[in-house]
């Protein structure tokens, strides 16, 4: 099992969140105490609260509305498609966008991965954090989780072995791992798009003020019907453009 101690604690607090709105202490449909009531409530900070309550907006938890607040959704968002490829590829301008590790770690499911990997409660994930540079500034912020490692064997063996081989992980990003290790192997990708902010913490490991806008890219990749990877990519303003291919 994972330790606590081996958990970012953005993510514990998540989790304590998460725990009370299935608790019935937020039920759905509720609104969430303001942050200076719900930061005294749970004992912290107001900065620490602030980016779980991001993430749990990110991950459809949560909604914002004006002049109401954060109220607690009644069902996950409905996600959307990609074409599957690496995002350090996609940012490239005829040259792949660098990547440097941030964490090469192992998690316990949030809900965002016990959804999207239908993760069990005490499984664990691979979990990579990695900053892309393009054009000599930093263009991005990738999370990427893989499916436990039971699933993999069963489902994509050569996948499993390649995280477990890779030469140097922290140069590259897991999607690109899978990508190579997927030759004969049908993936197949869906991801949803949204604006946010950076916050406090993805502000300081991009450089940029707490408060930039930014695009979030939710992706899942699959092999059949089974979940294999699932990541966030977070584009601040002035990242290169991201393609999008389309077809029908």
């Amino acid at each position: 099992m994972v330790g606590t101690e081996r958990r970012r604690p953005v993510v514990v607090l998540y989790e304590r969140i998460v725990d009370a709105i299935h608790a019935g202490t937020y039920p759905p449909g509720s609104t969430l105490p303001s942050e200076p009531r719900l930061a005294a409530e749970l004992g912290v900070s107001r900065p620490a609260l602030r980016e779980a309550l991001l993430l749990l907006q990110e991950d459809g938890l949560l909604s914002v509305r004006r002049g109401v607040g954060r109220t607690v959704n009644d069902r996950p968002p409905r996600r959307g498609f990609e074409h599957v490829q690496p995002l350090e590829e996609l940012l490239g301008a005829g040259a792949p966008a660098r990547v440097r590790a941030l964490l090469r770690t192992v998690e316990e499911p949030t809900d965002f991965t016990a959804q999207h990997l239908l993760a069990p409660v005490r499984a664990e994930l691979r979990f990579w954090e990695s900053l892309l540079a393009a054009e000599g500034a930093a263009a991005a912020l990738s999370q990427e989780w893989a499916a436990p490692d039971e699933v993999l064997e069963r489902v994509h063996p050569a996948f499993a072995a390649a995280l477990r081989e890779a030469a140097a992980p922290e140069r590259t990003s897991m999607l690109a791992v899978l990508a190579g290790a997927s030759r004969g192997v049908a993936l197949g990708a869906h991801s949803a798009v949204s604006a946010t902010l950076l916050g406090q913490r993805r502000g300081e490991q991009l450089g940029r003020p707490a408060d930039t806008p930014a695009v979030l890219v939710t992706q899942v990749v699959r092999v059949g019907e089974t979940p294999v990877l699932a990541a966030k990519h977070m584009l601040p303003t002035g990242a290169p453009a991201l393609p999008v291919l389309q077809s029908n």
